[in-house]
């Protein structure tokens, strides 16, 4: 039997210390985007965000497992086989040490092709974009090989470890921001090259973490070949829905690179940035709450499961909510503020990402809930089949002359729908009671929505 006071409590406790590791970040990241934009320019700050999408591209395969990672090792936490967890653990190292070969591979052959033909970056500045998109790859592959210790530390639900070592991470990259300004090299390639310093140390810092705390996370060669198969398969659904949002997001970008050039993408990647280091304070409470959920169905506990993925669902709404509302009222204020000089675009494009957060948010619990089922085909064909239609429907959009902030636009209105055809998917899947979900999630985030944009309106 689930101790739900007792977990209540861990939950709070741990969103508590994401809070405090997060607030931090936030003031750090506002101040260095600050820095790094008038430092690199508009130009080279545009190129670094549309060649690292390049490579977060490829980042679909490896979230795909990621996930899977997560899925497997809190499972086994709440299901209690230790030996297994174990064999878990390394078997998830040997996975992620070969999808990073294999992304290596495509980086170096269809990426470099992608960047140096088809890309709309000035010549002056492709070989800068090439170190860029080395050292993005570099950098991607260290957090890579991370995600086995980090999902460990999540399922332990020992959330202070993230706090000390995120604000560790976010000292370097102050001291990146520093050694920029002082370097009498290629500020854009510097920048790059420093990066990939600190995704290494962190990297360590993880890895020296898990070992000392964690027995399973003591990584001994073992072939499991019926785990890895699970393990893959699992995976190889995720990649599905995880391949559709990626389009959606970096596709859009390469898009947008296209059809209006590398300042748009500057204004994108700052739009992006402020969106990112607010859903910080969002995704503390979901990394907090979704252990225990999927802890509870590995235990039986579907009641218990099912309030939890619907007070996932408002809480977090509601969190993001209480900084959408004067972001969306007062984002031209904000962004002169912070950036004093504020590219065109910028503003219209923040205030619609954020809508479009808002509606993602809403299905985040329920996925967590379908995912601990291990069974997520049927799943995952229909997310697919539904999400996907964002790039071809921005590309058509374009194509006929709409502006850049077209695409957001789509982009709300498809992951809107998505969340009924989540709840569709839950109540044959889980028994998830629909009823509850439209009552106790829908109607109440509708009323406190419109009563929030009223009253400062």
């Amino acid at each position: 039997m689930i101790d739900t006071s007792a977990n209540n409590k861990r939950i709070a406790k741990n969103t508590l210390l994401l809070y405090v590791r997060t607030l931090f970040i936030m003031l750090v990241t506002f101040y260095t985007s600050r820095v790094v934009l008038n430092t690199l320019g508009v130009t080279d700050y545009g190129i670094y965000n549309v060649v690292g999408g390049v490579v977060i591209m490829f980042s679909v395969i490896s979230s795909s497992l990621s996930s899977s990672i997560s899925r497997f090792i809190i499972y086994e936490l709440g299901h209690g086989d230790f030996d297994r967890l174990k064999r878990i653990f390394t078997t998830s190292v040997n996975i992620q040490i070969g999808i990073s070969l294999v992304i290596l591979v495509l980086a170096e052959t269809f990426g470099v092709w992608f960047l140096n033909t088809k890309m709309n970056i000035p010549s002056e500045r492709m070989g800068a974009a090439n170190w860029v998109l080395q050292c993005s790859l570099v950098s991607f592959v260290i957090n890579l090989i991370s995600v086995p210790y980090n999902a460990c530390i999540i399922a332990h639900e020992k959330m202070s470890a993230f706090a000390y070592i995120s604000i560790l991470e976010a000292v370097l990259k102050l001291t990146v921001v520093y050694m920029l300004l002082i370097s009498p090299y290629d500020k854009l390639a510097t920048y790059a090259v420093l990066l990939v310093i600190v995704a290494l140390l962190i990297r360590l810092t993880y890895g020296q973490y898990c070992k000392r705390h964690f027995e399973e996370s003591r990584y001994s060669f073992v072939y499991d070949r019926p785990l890895v198969k699970e393990m893959t398969s699992f995976a190889g659904w995720s990649f599905f829905g995880n391949g559709a949002y990626m389009l959606n997001v970096q596709g859009v970008d390469m898009l947008i690179n296209i059809f209006f050039g590398v300042t748009f993408n500057a204004a994108r990647g700052i739009a992006t940035q402020v969106q990112n280091a607010v859903m910080q304070f969002v995704n503390n409470f979901t990394v907090a709450v979704n252990p225990q959920i999927t802890k509870s169905y590995a235990a039986g506990e579907m009641d218990y499961m099912y309030r939890l993925v619907c007070r996932g669902a408002r809480f977090s709404y509601f969190l993001l909510l209480v900084f959408v509302v004067p972001i969306i009222c007062e984002a031209d204020y904000i962004l002169r503020l912070w950036l004093k000089t504020v590219p065109e675009y910028v503003p219209v494009f923040l205030r619609l990402s954020f809508f479009g957060a808002l509606m993602t948010l809403l299905g985040n619990s329920m996925l967590t809930a379908i995912s601990a089922t291990g069974n997520i085909r049927r799943y995952q064909i229909w997310i697919t089949t539904v999400g996907c239609l964002v790039f071809p429907l921005t590309w058509m959009a374009f194509e006929f002359g709409a502006p850049p902030q077209a695409t957001y636009v789509i982009y709300i209105v498809i992951y809107f729908l998505l969340n009924f055809v989540r709840l569709y998917i839950s109540k044959g899947l889980l028994d998830f009671p629909v009823r509850l979900y439209l009552s106790d999630v829908i109607l109440k985030v509708i009323i406190v929505s419109v009563v929030s944009f009223i009253l400062p309106l």
